[in-house]
């Protein structure tokens, strides 16, 4: 089946390919090299497109990055971005699952329209390690995706981790009549920048981990509530004046400097065996 697959691909037009299961490849040219834009790409720049489908974004990343990776795992459409890549010393075509790429050693960024049913894992490997080499990326995800992920309120413990380190921005909607074939919903363009300074230092991520966790294990919990179960009254009501805020909040609605404030109190004031650990929940919700 593997190398009737490739057979035909030789035999088609590139235009006749269909797409896989979960890949909607965008063909809408301003909106691919408005992604170039935003990334701000150079020629001293490593760039993955993962998904890279039929070259639609590498292409054109090609005429601007020093190195563009392009990780596809159809073996069809890995054939076409090879035979399209050719003349480009600068592109290197990976056939591979994404989720078993290794991420390069040197600094890099992403731009790519990623299949979106494995939007969350992608996701996970790019923003898990605060420390590693990934710079930023623009990437194409579910409309309904780009919302949760740049939501004012916290209530995923990992959002809020990625968020620390990461400046996630909604940038505009990508109607679905851009693919083909188009998803059921909209898309987003969604644009992902290490923050200059983070609000957490890299070496903390463990600890501030458990920090999340126990404090949006009830995201709707009072913010007063939450943080006396780490806290003595008298720091807690400094904290409060610290932060301007009104004790009965939901601690959803705190801000990544609101946690950051929080964590560096942690660190300073309480002894380390009363820091919340990663996996434990320490209260009830009532």
């Amino acid at each position: 089946m593997h190398k009737q697959r490739q057979r035909k691909a030789g035999t088609q037009s590139i235009a006749e390919i269909p797409a896989v299961r979960g890949q909607h490849l965008l063909h809408h040219q301003p909106v691919i090299h408005e992604m170039i834009e935003l990334a701000g790409i150079t020629a001293a720049d490593v760039v993955l497109d993962l998904g890279a489908g039929r070259g639609a974004i590498t292409m054109p990343l090609a005429e601007r990055a020093g190195k563009v990776l392009a990780v596809e795992n159809d073996d069809a459409f890995a054939a076409v971005l090879r035979q399209k890549s050719a003349p480009c010393r600068n592109v290197s075509v990976i056939e591979q699952d994404i989720r078993d790429t290794y991420l390069p050693k040197e600094p890099f960024h992403v731009v790519a329209n990623i299949p979106f049913f494995i939007t969350t894992p992608i996701l996970e490997k790019l923003l898990d390690q605060p420390g590693s080499p990934f710079q930023g990326a623009v990437l194409i995800v579910q409309h309904g995706a780009a919302k949760g992920l740049t939501s004012r309120m916290f209530r995923s413990p990992r959002l809020l981790t990625w968020r620390m380190w990461f400046d996630l921005e909604l940038v505009k909607v990508v109607p679905r009549r851009y693919f083909s074939p188009p998803p059921r919903v909209d898309a987003a363009i969604l644009r992902i920048r290490r923050r200059n300074t983070p609000w957490v230092e890299a070496k903390d991520r463990h600890a501030f981990e458990g920090l999340a966790e126990y404090g949006l294990a009830y995201p709707e919990m009072p913010v007063c509530d939450v943080l006396a179960g780490i806290f003595t009254p008298v720091q807690i009501k400094l904290l409060l004046l610290q932060l301007k805020l009104d004790r009965r909040i939901p601690v959803c609605s705190l801000r990544e400097r609101d946690w950051g404030v929080i964590f560096q109190t942690m660190r300073e004031k309480v002894p380390p065996y009363r820091w919340p650990k990663r996996g434990k929940k320490k209260r009830s919700s009532r």
